[in-house]
């Protein structure tokens, strides 16, 4: 594991991230979800890949690497691709999981010659159940008359327990639309989907599919993890 300091508007953020097979050519950049850490990516594709260099980060505010303010998705592209010029690194796929998975598509829409990998990535919104619809109009009552602290039990699983930087970038990233900059994406895309993921739906990923138009989609089987048993079809399937 490496730790480096990246000054980004302003303030300087401790990126924690690790290099596995550094004497390959080619570049692997693998980027964890909401939640997660470069750990869970590393125990999924350690051992796949093995012509690439594999580059894991910690994204700010999860793992090893800090976060000052709040974050919209677009602070994260630009601190990684700050880090990727200030370390002279050129990558040549893009992978990425959940939020990670959304991040590592607006890396590739801007760096048109790289493959771009998606698992079960974020982006397309699916309609609310009715539980997180009234959940979400009882907490906005709430606000109303000043009890806005009591956000923890109405969050979802992925902000509970949050501080108030990462919770405020939860609500900055979460319901963020991006079909029509997901359209707009002409690199070679590989779409991997859990079946069962509850987390971010399978018509999600039929829909990306369908958005991407120089795509490939591969539904399997498992929920919103379910790359962790199924990494080395993942590897065959851009190798083969």
């Amino acid at each position: 594991m490496a730790l480096t300091q990246i000054i980004y508007e302003k303030n300087t953020y401790d990126l924690s991230y690790e290099i596995i097979h550094p004497s390959q050519k080619k570049t692997l950049l693998i980027l964890h979800g909401w939640g997660a850490n470069k750990e869970l990516m590393k125990q999924a594709f350690a051992k796949e890949f093995p012509d690439f260099c594999h580059l894991y980060l910690d994204l700010p505010g999860f793992g090893k690497s800090n976060i000052i303010k709040a974050f919209q998705s677009k602070d994260y592209v630009n601190i990684i691709k700050k880090f990727l010029k200030e370390k002279k690194i050129h990558v040549d796929i893009y992978m990425g999981h959940s939020f990670g998975g959304k991040i590592a598509a607006l890396l590739a829409l801007e760096f048109k010659n790289s493959k771009l990998i998606l698992l079960s990535n974020s982006g397309i919104l699916a309609p609310k159940s009715l539980k997180i619809r009234l959940k979400i109009i009882i907490f906005k009552f709430l606000k109303i008359f000043g009890l806005g602290r009591l956000y923890r039990y109405f969050a979802s699983k992925d902000a509970a327990n949050l501080n108030t930087i990462m919770y405020q970038t939860f609500k900055n990233v979460v319901d963020e639309d991006l079909k029509n900059v997901f359209s707009k994406i002409e690199t070679k895309t590989y779409i991997f989907w859990g079946i069962d993921d509850q987390a971010t739906p399978l018509s999600s990923g039929e829909k990306m599919h369908q958005i991407i138009k120089n795509s490939q989609f591969y539904p399997l089987e498992g929920d919103h993890f379910f790359f962790l048993r199924h990494s080395a079809f993942i590897a065959k399937q851009i190798q083969g």
